[in-house]
């Protein structure tokens, strides 16, 4: 069975199961913040063959990726999530079957984060195309933005980086890196198609910078114990190889064929016709900053989707300052070691993008205090300086300075 099977409204009808009742049916979806609370809004496009490509992930996976990255947005900008839309184009001959197994993934993402679908778009493509919409929440004296760094601030990354970029590397040539065992090959892989959004951080920062009772920690983090990655543990398939296409688990680690619903913390039952904020005149927030709201807390930053090296780089132009970055401080996975050289660990770090941590910079004791909670491969890695020039240093005297550019990594044109 194909969609021209079973037209528009079949898919619509498939398509809200994965939705809360209370929120489809209508033409909009109404979401109501608290009078002290700004609305946070994000999209993102995937294009088959270019975001996403049945060679290295499945349906279900590029749901995933396609919510993990939304929600990242979100929390690069320190707001918790209240729900997406999700505007959807495919070609009637597309199988229902991907369509579902697409929905499951962005369900199995978002409800760790208690983050309902509200709704969205179905149209004919002739390539299948995905824009997901995000909507979240934040004080409006907590957001994080790109402009507010200063001069002698440390730079924090949240976790390793180049994961993703050698999960790809082992999707596409399946002979690479045949010295892994099992499960290193599988976290990397897993670190590519199943990202995890790092929410996580959040309620540590707000608790280092006086700000306790921001926000509620998710519902299980992203890291788990010895700083390996915790990403639902596949079960293994045939020939103990993990199985990537399983679904998630659920009670009694049993496989949960029926995508639970949602629960609570979403914007469902909301009856008022109205979106409530106590300025209506304020200025919208964009993915790139607040909009001219100026956050009280010292802190700047976004999240690493397009690698380490552009997120540093965004950050300084956008606050008008330098930095100077250390080559041996830089996270990347262990395992690397016995997988790539030296330099092609770098490459991927710095540029390899999709590894959704968390970029931020903030003043030397607040951001060590940081390091020291999330743990986990989280690490300082360089400082701002008053010039406007990005160094990629080497604290140990191997490597000659050399400039970091924006035009190293993934550009779309």
């Amino acid at each position: 069975m194909v969609i021209k099977d079973i037209g528009e409204q079949g898919l619509l009808k498939i398509l809200q199961k994965f939705c809360p009742p209370e929120i489809v049916g209508d033409d909009c979806a109404v979401m109501v913040t608290s009078p002290n609370q700004s609305l946070a809004v994000t999209t993102d496009m995937l294009v088959d063959g270019v975001h996403f490509s049945d060679r290295t992930t499945s349906p279900y996976d590029a749901g995933w990726r396609a919510a993990a990255a939304n929600l990242s947005d979100l929390a690069a900008m320190g707001a918790r999530p209240l729900g997406v839309t999700v505007a959807l184009a495919v070609a009637a001959d597309t199988a229902v079957l991907w369509v579902e197994e697409f929905y499951r993934g962005m369900t199995a993402c978002l409800q760790v984060y208690q983050t309902p679908i509200a709704g969205g778009d179905v149209v004919r493509s002739p390539v299948v195309t995905v824009a997901i919409t995000a909507f979240g929440e934040v004080e409006r004296d907590r957001i994080i933005s790109r402009s507010q760094a200063r001069s002698g601030w440390a730079i924090v990354a949240t976790g390793v980086h180049g994961a993703s970029r050698a999960g790809l590397e082992l999707l596409l040539n399946p002979e690479f890196g045949q010295n892994l065992t099992t499960g290193d090959r599988a976290t990397l892989i897993l670190a590519h198609q199943r990202p995890q959004p790092r929410l996580d951080v959040l309620p540590v920062l707000w608790e280092i910078l006086g700000c306790e009772d921001g926000m509620e920690p998710p519902l299980s983090p992203p890291l788990a114990k010895g700083g390996k990655p915790d990403l639902n543990s596949p079960p293994l398939g045939k020939e103990g190889k993990p199985d990537l296409n399983s679904p998630p688990l659920g009670k009694e680690g049993k496989p949960d064929l029926n995508s639970p619903p949602l629960s609570k913390g979403g914007p469902g039952g909301v009856n008022s016709p109205t979106l409530m904020n106590e300025d209506l005149n304020s200025p919208p927030l964009s993915k790139g900053g607040p909009g001219g709201v100026n956050s009280p807390i010292p802190i700047a930053g976004m999240d690493s989707s397009d690698g380490l090296a552009d997120a540093i780089i965004q950050i300084c132009l956008a606050s008008g300052v330098g930095a100077k970055v250390d080559r041996p401080k830089i996270p990347i996975p262990h395992i690397f070691s016995e997988l790539i050289s030296t330099e092609t660990a770098l490459e991927w770090a710095l540029y390899g993008g999709e590894d959704f941590e968390l970029v931020l910079f903030l003043p030397l004791v607040q951001a060590q205090l940081l390091v020291e909670k999330i743990g986990n491969g989280a690490a300082i890695v360089g400082m701002t300086t008053d010039s406007t020039d990005i160094w990629l240093t080497d604290s140990s005297g191997i490597y000659p300075d050399v400039v970091l550019k924006l035009d190293r990594g993934f550009q779309h044109f």
